[in-house]
C-alpha cells in the first residue's frame, strides 16, 4: 500500500496539486466518467468504496472522489479531503422524486434536507440545519439552466436507509416501523422534493465547519408513479446531472 496523508482515501496532500473543490458522487464508476469531461484527468486512488481522480477546470486541479452510499462513508470522505485542503463539495446522484410535478429526467437542486440519518448527528445536534451554500446552490441552478435542464429547487429526504427511511413496502418482511408509516405522504404535504441517503450527513457537516456544499440529482424514478428505474433513462439522467455539475464546478474554482 503507497504511503498516504489520511486513514482511507489513500491519497496525500500533493496528490491533490492544490485543489480546494471536490465533486462527490457516491458511485466510484461515476467517478471516471466525471473526470474524463474535465483536462487531464488521472487516477489517483481506489480503496473501499472510495475511488479518486483528479482534473483540471481551465487550469485549476479539481478532485473528484466517491463516496459510496450513505452518511458514514461520506462523512470519511469529506472529513479526509477537508484535512488536504478541500473546502467546497459538490455532491451528484440519482434520486427518487415523491412530489407528482417531478418528472423522470428533471434534475433536483437540494437547498437543505431532513435530517433522517444518524451521522450528521455526530457533527451538530438535531437543532442545527442541513442547508447547503449559497453559492454552491447558486452555480448548481445556473448550470442546470445552461444546459437547458428542466430544474427544481427545494428540499430533500435523506435516510440512512433506502428501504424502511423511504417507506418502502417491497422488501423481504414487507413492514415499516411505525415512526415511518405514512411519512413519505406527510413529506409530501411539506413539499419534500426527494429522498436520497448522504445530504443530511454532508450538508449539516460542512455548514456546520465552515466548508462549502451543494448538492444536485437526476431523478430516475418518481415514486408516486413506479419504484423500478428504467435503465436507459438512469443513463441518460445520470449523464446530464454529470454535466451540470461540472458547468458548476466551473463556476466556483
Amino acid at each position: 500500500m503507497s504511503k498516504s496523508d489520511v486513514f482511507h482515501l489513500g491519497l496525500t496532500k500533493a496528490d491533490l496539486q492544490g485543489a480546494t473543490l471536490a465533486i462527490v458522487p457516491g458511485d466510484p464508476e461515476r467517478v471516471e466518467k466525471i473526470a474524463r469531461l474535465m483536462e487531464n484527468p488521472v487516477k489517483l486512488a481506489a480503496h473501499r468504496e472510495f475511488t479518486s481522480w483528479r482534473a483540471e477546470l481551465d487550469g485549476k486541479p479539481v478532485i473528484v472522489c466517491s463516496t459510496g452510499i450513505g452518511g458514514p462513508s461520506t462523512s470519511i470522505a469529506v472529513e479526509e479531503l477537508a484535512q488536504l485542503g478541500v473546502r467546497t463539495f459538490l455532491r451528484i446522484g440519482t434520486t427518487g422524486a415523491i412530489q407528482n410535478h417531478i418528472n423522470v429526467g428533471d434534475v433536483l437542486v437540494t437547498t437543505a434536507a431532513v435530517r433522517l440519518d444518524g451521522a450528521s448527528l455526530h457533527f451538530a445536534p438535531m437543532e442545527f440545519p442541513a442547508v447547503a451554500d449559497f453559492a454552491c446552490t447558486t452555480a448548481l441552478v445556473e448550470a442546470a439552466k445552461a444546459v437547458g435542464a428542466t430544474t427544481h429547487i427545494g428540499v430533500t429526504a435523506s435516510s440512512d436507509t433506502f428501504y424502511p427511511g423511504q417507506e418502502r413496502y417491497d422488501t423481504f418482511s414487507g413492514r415499516v416501523v411505525r415512526r415511518f408509516k405514512e411519512s413519505m405522504q406527510e413529506w409530501q404535504e411539506m413539499g419534500v422534493m426527494n429522498y436520497e441517503m448522504e445530504s443530511a450527513t454532508l450538508l449539516t457537516m460542512c455548514a456546520s465547519q465552515g466548508l462549502r456544499a451543494g448538492m444536485v440529482a437526476g431523478v430516475i424514478v418518481n415514486r408516486t408513479q413506479q419504484e423500478i428505474p428504467n435503465a436507459e433513462t438512469m443513463k441518460q439522467t445520470e449523464s446530464h446531472a454529470v454535466k451540470i455539475v461540472v458547468e458548476a464546478a466551473r463556476r466556483l474554482i
